[in-house]
């Protein structure tokens, strides 16, 4: 037995010696815990993957490593510059996180997983949660309209439908996902004006067909928000509010914090407005809760809700272009169209999503189940006074009602074979369910269907070459099968110097669709009289490829790139009249057009606190095939509407520990656009915004801010019509309780 003993002890002082624990913490520039980020221990001989992690909620990841050993730790956290560095049986490191240039930003988007921005074969851009909180948007379009590529049309003021237009794509052509759960009505629509961005973590913005990992819908981008984790051993408590010109007002509260295996963030809020002019008062809160708890060492939990309530006044089209109105004696202004005093809009929204991840090795699961609820009411008892020069009354009684439903499953599975190698794929199944119409004619129409997804991604890195290949396959009960395949190639063309310090060339290829919507597939006769429903319609699709080039200056102090993108537009959806003599038509898959043009930016590390992000687009589109055009505007040959040739965005951001502020500029050029009324007005004129922002800790707990949209005071219309809330401001103060 002493013998036996003996061997035990001896084993056991050997396996000591032979293994130990290696603890990383990972923390912000601000010395904060940074949940989430992924870590991967990689052997310094034959670039294996050895085990991955992700940060607790407390920044800390642990490995097992042999204890006489070197190795390399690779860090990823979204929002800041990828970390490598080489490390040895040392029991624990901390590693504070680096802000960077766009293209050097860690993002998740572009591949589903933890990559730099350069590495994702894509365009991608991001707002960290702290460029948001200088910001402070009140929508996601007053955040996504600085950067670059994107182009916002909202109809009026706040509350007004808010569109976006990427690369001379459709308005619903931009796939959204708030914390795993895709929040665009079926078929792609969606207001970016009534997106709150309150506890966001960071946005990411991709431009490109990425139907081959995202699915339905993300024809020309994919725009997703997180939602912050707590992250503070004590309970942290945050409350504020602002208020501005035009009777707005917004207060909002957090009670976030970690502890043990356990995170969690509940938060609020409430915004009110007046608007500039007639109904245009809005009004929207929101409610989430975010919490995580980590079951084992390679398991975790994490489950998010998240719902909001807005109500607007929905004045109409009433000012075009800044039209002078004639002023008569004794009755003051008048315009072609009186505004609307009557319409309103309400839209509620409650999405849920339960996540396991689990990771392991050089594998990582991740399991989500999701349910997204939508419902729409818009009433208008309709107004005589609105009279068109060819219609005469034309704003008739109508109830908009549409209750929409989107539940499902996805499993994600990642391998890192090597550091230069990763595969992802993953199965999805998505059953969307809705009734939609206007109640006006009679009873909702009701649709149903489940779409069945499979996909699978590899990137590979071969000394300057990389690649990744991708494909997904789609079974839905309604249009059948559809596949869309894509293909990345970057080429280290250049390590360069000093001076030029890298020159990359990188080229795609990729396929997209986007179901058609709920009505056009099911709504008609009899609910709608004016229409036929075609349960045969099938999705719209494009083929996109793209080309460009990054030129690092400095050693990625600067950075320049420059895109060509070329979209072709298939089996669009139009409206096409099959009765004239009862006005009865159907949707059908009829029109084709173009979109080609080319992004140019700067991106620029002025100072390790200071990040400029500046493009400018252009883009040239054409309508190639319009059987049934409903104005000479849609004619074959004619350029999409609402699309500018000329567009630029420029975003200054300094964050600091102190203080920090955000210079914002948007340059959108004339377009072509219609009041569609007979007033014959065929464009949008072009329009400068500027705004600004900046904050300012009095305290270490008391911070007052401060935020002026539309600076310059510009009178425009980014929707024909519609005019834009002038100079407008708020100022504000918020307070910390508790947290470290």
């Amino acid at each position: 037995m002493r013998v036996f003993g003996g061997v035990l002890l001896v084993l056991s002082f050997s396996l000591a010696a032979v293994a130990a624990d290696l603890k990383v913490k990972v923390m912000d520039p601000q010395s904060a815990a940074v949940s989430g980020a992924q870590v991967s221990l990689i052997g310094t001989g034959d670039s294996k993957i050895l085990a991955t992690q992700n940060t607790s909620a407390e920044g800390i990841a642990v490995f097992r490593v042999p204890g006489d050993g070197a190795f390399q730790i690779q860090i990823l956290a979204p929002g800041f510059a990828a970390e490598m560095l080489q490390v040895s049986s040392q029991a624990e490191i901390t590693v504070n996180l680096r802000l960077a240039t766009a293209s050097e930003t860690v993002v998740v988007s572009g591949m589903r997983t933890p990559v730099p921005a350069q590495a994702a074969g894509a365009d991608v851009d991001s707002l960290s949660g702290a460029q948001l909180t200088t910001i402070q948007p009140i929508g996601a379009s007053d955040a996504i309209r600085f950067l670059p590529g994107a182009v916002v049309n909202a109809a009026g003021q706040r509350g007004g439908l808010t569109s976006l237009f990427v690369r001379g794509g459709e308005s619903r052509y931009n796939k959204v996902i708030v914390d795993g759960v895709t929040i665009n009505e079926p078929g792609g629509t969606f207001d970016f004006g009534t997106l709150r961005l309150d506890q966001a973590d960071r946005m990411e913005f991709v431009r490109g067909a990425q139907s081959t990992l995202y699915g339905s819908d993300a024809m020309t981008s994919v725009v997703q928000v997180w939602t912050s984790a707590g992250s503070t051993r004590v309970p942290e408590l945050s409350f504020g509010a602002d208020g501005g010109n035009f009777g707005t007002a917004r207060g909002y509260a957090s009670l976030a914090g970690a502890r043990g295996r356990f995170d969690y963030n509940l938060f609020g809020s409430q915004l009110n407005t007046n608007g500039a002019g007639i109904n245009n008062t809005y009004s929207d809160s929101l409610e989430g809760a975010n919490v995580g708890v980590a079951l084992n060492d390679v398991a975790s939990l994490r489950v998010r809700v998240r719902h909001a309530n807005s109500h607007t006044g929905v004045g109409g089209e009433w000012n075009f272009n800044g039209y002078d109105p004639i002023v008569s004696p004794g009755t003051g202004p008048s315009y072609p169209l009186p505004p609307n005093p009557y319409d309103w809009s309400q839209l509620n929204n409650l999405l849920g999503s339960a996540e396991l991840t689990v990771a392991r090795n050089r594998w990582q699961h991740r399991l989500t189940g999701f349910d997204y609820l939508y419902r729409y009411y818009e009433l208008n008892p309709g107004d005589p006074n609105r009279v068109s020069p060819i219609y005469g009354q034309f704003d008739f009684a109508s109830n908009e009602v549409d209750h929409i439903n989107r539940a499902g499953f996805e499993y994600q599975g990642d391998y890192s074979e090597r550091s230069w190698a990763h595969t992802t794929f993953g199965y999805r199944v998505e059953n969307e369910n809705g009734f939609v119409g206007n109640l006006a004619y009679g009873a909702q129409n009701h649709g149903q269907r489940l779409s069945n997804d499979l996909y699978a991604q590899q990137a590979v890195t071969w000394k300057t070459l990389s690649a990744i290949v991708g494909g997904r396959f789609v079974h839905n009960s309604e249009f059948g099968n559809i596949g869309v395949p894509r293909v990345a190639l970057t080429w280290q063309a250049l390590r360069g110097s000093e001076l030029f310090s890298g020159t990359r060339l990188r080229f795609s290829y990729a396929t997209a669709f986007k179901e058609p919507r709920l009505e056009e597939t099911f709504n008609g006769i009899p609910s709608d009289p004016f229409n036929t429903p075609n349960p045969g319609l099938r999705p719209e699709h494009t083929r996109a490829f793209e080309a460009g080039i990054q030129q690092d200056l400095q050693r990625g102090k600067y950075v320049f790139t420059a895109t060509y993108f070329n979209n072709l537009f298939q089996d669009q959806i139009n409206y096409v009249e099959v009765d004239p003599v009862n006005f009865v038509g159907q949707y059908v898959n009829v029109n084709r057009a173009l979109a080609h043009g080319a992004e140019v930016g700067v991106q620029a590390k002025l100072m390790p606190r200071l990040l400029l992000n500046a493009a400018y687009t252009y883009t040239s589109t054409q309508i190639l095939e319009n059987p049934a055009p409903i104005n000479s505007l849609y004619n074959p040959g004619s350029p999409l509407l609402r699309r500018p040739k000329h567009s630029a965005t420029a975003l200054l951001s300094y964050l600091g520990t102190r203080w920090g502020g955000s210079l914002a500029g948007s340059f959108v050029g004339a377009r072509p656009d219609s009041d569609f009324l007979g007033f014959e007005i065929d464009h949008a004129a072009g329009y400068v915004r500027v705004d600004f922002g900046a904050w300012y800790a009095v305290r270490p707990r008391v911070t007052l801010y401060a935020n002026v949209e539309n600076a310059l005071d510009r009178r425009y219309n980014e929707v024909v019509g519609y005019p834009a809330l002038p100079i407008n401001f708020r100022a504000g103060v918020r307070f910390r309780i508790g947290g470290e």
